[in-house]
C-alpha cells in the first residue's frame, strides 16, 4: 500500500496537537546519559523539542512513514539525534537497554496493547521511564461516523472488509497493566483538550490529517473521495454548524518506571 501520510495535512493543527506533548514531556524524570526512543516520530519536530530538554546521549525517533520522516531529515541534526524508518509493531527488534521509551499519539495505531506493552517494558534498562501519550476517541462521532461509513456498500467490498482496530483500553486498564509489567508507581491520566477551531468543517480536514489517512490506505482513490464527501456530510450533520466549534479532544497520558 502506499503512503497516506501527509506531513501537510497533519500540520494544519500543529499548535493543538503540540499541548499533550508537552504535558507527557512534564511527566518524564530526566537523568543523565540517558539513551531514548520517540516510537512513531512523525516529522520529527517533536522529538528534536524532546531531546533538546532532556539532552540525552541518544534519541532515536523512529516512524513507519517515509514521508514523514524525508520531513524530518530536512533540518541538520542534533549530535546525538537520528531518524530511521520503523513499525512500532516490531520494536525492539533485539534490541533493550533504553532509558526512555517515549510515544506521543502513535500507539492507538498497534493492536494488542497487552502484548505491546509487555515488549515495551522488556526493552528497559532498570530505573527506565515509559511515557505514552495516545488519543482516546474511538466512541466520538469524528471516529464513529466513519465506521459506520466503512460498514455500507461500496465501501465495505472495496476495502476487502477492513476495520479499523480499536486496541485503546481504559485509564484504569493501563494503570493495572502496568503495574503487573513492574512499573511500581504508575500515572494515567484521561485528559481532555478543548480546541476551538473556526467552525465544524475544521474537524474533517482534522480527522483527513490522521484517522482518514488510515482509511485511505485500504480504499481506491476514487472511492475514497466518495467515502470522504459522504463522510463530511454525515458528520456535520450529527456535530452541528456552530461557529466557532469546540472540539473537545481525549487523549490518555501514562508514565512509568520500572524498578532496578
Amino acid at each position: 500500500m502506499s503512503d497516506p501520510w501527509n506531513p501537510d495535512q497533519y500540520g494544519k493543527f500543529e499548535r493543538e496537537r503540540e499541548q499533550p506533548f508537552y504535558d507527557l514531556l512534564a511527566m518524564v524524570r530526566p537523568a543523565a546519559n540517558m539513551r531514548v526512543v520517540d516510537l512513531g516520530c512523525g516529522t520529527g519536530t517533536l522529538t528534536r523539542e524532546l531531546h533538546a530538554q532532556l539532552q540525552p546521549r541518544e534519541t532515536i525517533g523512529i516512524d513507519r512513514s517515509s514521508r514523514m520522516l524525508d520531513k524530518a531529515g530536512e533540518a541538520e541534526l542534533s549530535p546525538g539525534l537520528r531518524f530511521q524508518i520503523g513499525d512500532i509493531e516490531s520494536f525492539p527488534d533485539g534490541t533493550s537497554g533504553y532509558d526512555l521509551i517515549f510515544s506521543n499519539a502513535a500507539l492507538h495505531w498497534v493492536e494488542d496493547h497487552e502484548a505491546l506493552f509487555a515488549r515495551l517494558a522488556e526493552a528497559l534498562a532498570p530505573q527506565g521511564q515509559l511515557a505514552v501519550q495516545m488519543p482516546a476517541m474511538h466512541d466520538e462521532a469524528s471516529h464513529l461516523v466513519a465506521a459506520e461509513i466503512l460498514e455500507a456498500a461500496p465501501y465495505r467490498s472495496a476495502s476487502g472488509g477492513w476495520q479499523k482496530a480499536q486496541p485503546v483500553l481504559s485509564p484504569s486498564a493501563y494503570a493495572r497493566l502496568m503495574f503487573r509489567l513492574g512499573f511500581g508507581d504508575p500515572v494515567v491520566r484521561l485528559i481532555v483538550y478543548p480546541h476551538v477551531l473556526a467552525g465544524p468543517d475544521e474537524v474533517v480536514e482534522w480527522v483527513k490529517g490522521t484517522l482518514l489517512a488510515e482509511y485511505s490506505r485500504h480504499l481506491p482513490p476514487d472511492v475514497f473521495e466518495r467515502f470522504l464527501a459522504e463522510y463530511r456530510g454525515r458528520l456535520l450533520e450529527r456535530i452541528g454548524t456552530e461557529r466557532p466549534f469546540l472540539f473537545p479532544f481525549k487523549r490518555i497520558l501514562l508514565w512509568g518506571q520500572r524498578s532496578a
